[in-house]
């Protein structure tokens, strides 16, 4: 080793004399033995002692620029590689700070929160101080980042890739060593969104900033601040910035047993809800109200299924597009889904409810009566309670089997009617004008009937029409019998069609009443689906939210 110094020396002395031409050697000292790798030394040694004679003389000289004689003077043997301290067992203190400029995006889906802010780092570095006096009173120079030692600090959360880097922002350096080094970017942090109370949900998302090599032993990060700044805050339209919290952990990970800091900002926002109030919330109750006109729709229109499927079509395309803006997760469960669950519920029951009512509304004369009991139920108070209003006619004052009482002994009254006229032309034909004229005068048709011949004077029917029709009926021996025999004939046909008119009739009501009993279980329907959606809204989209 001895001999390889002074072999070193000697060749730095013989390099600086040709150099200069101080001196020259006709023969050099024998160099064998000596190994490559010391040329390489003594050429470092000769440049760095060159390079450093030469940043003396800039440093020196009056002409050169102070910030120029400055930034010689700094980085005249700097090595950026290595930690600015003298003493290798003391950290360096960085002090992280962050300014909060925009919140970019939110984006639910792939849960990334976009933030555009300012990371404000500073530290001491020992080997950047100076006098101001010797450099026309400089107190602070900026230097480019990529001179300097820079902590290793990354966003741990990271959602981006780590190759985009930094803006190459200078550092600010002060003549007692204080660092600062701003940095604007755009950070995209992997943020956990909870969307259980869409769209009406608040959102806590972290920054974790720290060393990604260095432990606490070997560089301790600090907040700089108990608060962000946001003074250069512009406001988002759609999430509104509630708080930013700043806090220090100290990490024991379990590769390494030395401490890590690490500093983390946690970023509370809440989303403005009038945005999805117009498109979402709004939209989901006005389609509610739709599925309610179901039940409002007369049977005989023949679209009442046709509105509820649309109607049930409608939520099933709007909640594709709300599931498109979720994240696709089976750990939370917005209220605009459960409400769109719910509404979908409710509008399929109301059309299998609605086949229910067309059925009992179209059941024909080949169907049996209504039972009592769903008459007692469905007829009387309960259309009072249901608001349904009825005809005030005389015949609604009647029960069905007075009902079809009258209408039977009005059809009665006009046969007996024409049969008094066929037996008036009977007698004339038998030449018994004279009796004609007195049974004319004496027929239970008389002037104290009504109008329209069906009711005496005091409204009660009469009762011996049926009977003047069987008496006056019979055949008399005459020579009118042949035309006896064809009366008789029209008087059966009549008595057919009495008949079928009285089946028509049963078969009229029986239709009519469960007509009425569709009404009565459709407005029942009604009210029990309208309690459904209101509560329903109620709850999911009033009382949940403004509980949480």
């Amino acid at each position: 080793m001895g001999e390889v110094s002074i072999t070193l020396i000697l060749l730095a002395i013989l390099t600086y004399f040709a150099e200069y031409s101080l001196a020259g050697y006709d023969v050099l000292p024998d160099l064998q033995g000596i190994p490559e790798s010391a040329f390489y030394n003594v050429t470092y040694v000769v440049h760095s002692s060159d390079d450093r004679q030469k940043m003396n003389h800039n440093i020196r000289n009056q002409s050169v620029p102070d910030e120029q004689r400055l930034m010689y003077y700094l980085l005249m043997g700097y090595e950026k590689s290595v930690r600015p301290v003298r003493n290798a067992s003391k950290p360096v203190v960085v002090g992280m700070g962050l300014t909060m400029t925009q919140i970019f995006d939110m984006d639910e889906k792939n849960q990334v929160l976009v933030t555009n802010a300012w990371l404000d780092q500073g530290w001491h570095d020992e080997f950047l101080i100076w006098e101001p006096k010797d450099f026309n009173n400089i107190t602070t120079l900026r230097i480019p980042c990529d001179k300097l030692w820079l902590p290793d600090i990354v966003l741990y959360n990271n959602a981006a890739e780590y190759t985009d880097g930094v803006m190459p922002a200078n550092a600010m350096v002060k003549n007692n060593g204080d660092v600062f080094w701003p940095v604007p970017t755009k950070l995209q942090s992997s943020c956990k969104v909870d969307v259980t109370y869409f769209p009406f949900d608040d959102q806590s998302c972290r920054l974790k900033f720290g060393s990604w090599t260095y432990d606490g032993y070997q560089v301790d990060i600090t907040n700089r601040s108990e608060e962000v700044d946001l003074s250069n805050y512009v406001v988002n339209g759609e999430w509104e910035l509630l708080q930013v919290r700043v806090v220090r952990n100290v990490v024991i990970y379990p590769c390494c047993p030395e401490p890590f800091p690490d500093v983390t900002f946690y970023v509370h926002i809440r989303r403005r809800t009038l945005y999805y109030m117009y498109n979402v919330v709004f939209p989901c109750i006005m389609m509610s109200a739709l599925t309610l006109l179901v039940f409002c729709l007369p049977p005989d229109s023949g679209e009442k299924i046709a509105l509820g499927i649309t109607v049930l079509l409608a939520f099933s395309v709007f909640m594709l597009a709300v599931a498109e803006n979720l994240p696709e997760t089976s750990e939370f469960v917005p209220l605009i889904s459960i409400y769109l669950t719910i509404v979908m519920t409710l509008t399929s029951l109301s059309v299998m409810m609605t086949v229910f009512v067309l059925n009992l509304h179209h059941r024909g004369p080949n169907r049996v009566e209504v039972p009592p009991w769903i008459r007692t139920l469905c007829f009387g108070r309960m259309q009072s309670l249901l608001c349904i209003n009825d005809d005030k006619t005389f015949s609604s004052y009647l029960t069905p089997r007075e009902s079809k009482f009258i209408r039977t002994m009005s059809l009665k009254v006009t046969l007996d009617n024409i049969a008094q006229e066929l037996q008036n032309e009977i007698q004339l034909e038998n030449g018994m004008a004279d009796t004609v004229v007195t049974e004319r005068e004496g027929t239970t048709i008389h002037d104290h009937r009504t109008s329209d011949g069906r009711f005496n004077g005091d409204g009660r029917f009469n009762a011996g029409s049926s009977d003047s029709l069987r008496r006056h009926m019979r055949p008399p021996l005459t020579r009118g019998h042949s035309n006896n025999k064809a009366h008789d004939e029209i008087i059966q046909a009549l008595k057919r069609i009495l008949e079928k008119h009285e089946k028509g009739d049963r078969d009229y009501e029986i239709v009519q009443d469960w007509r009425r009993v569709a009404q009565v279980v459709d407005r029942i329907l009604f009210w029990i689906f309208f309690l459904g959606t209101f509560i329903s809204t109620l709850i999911i989209l009033v009382i949940t939210p403004a509980s949480k």
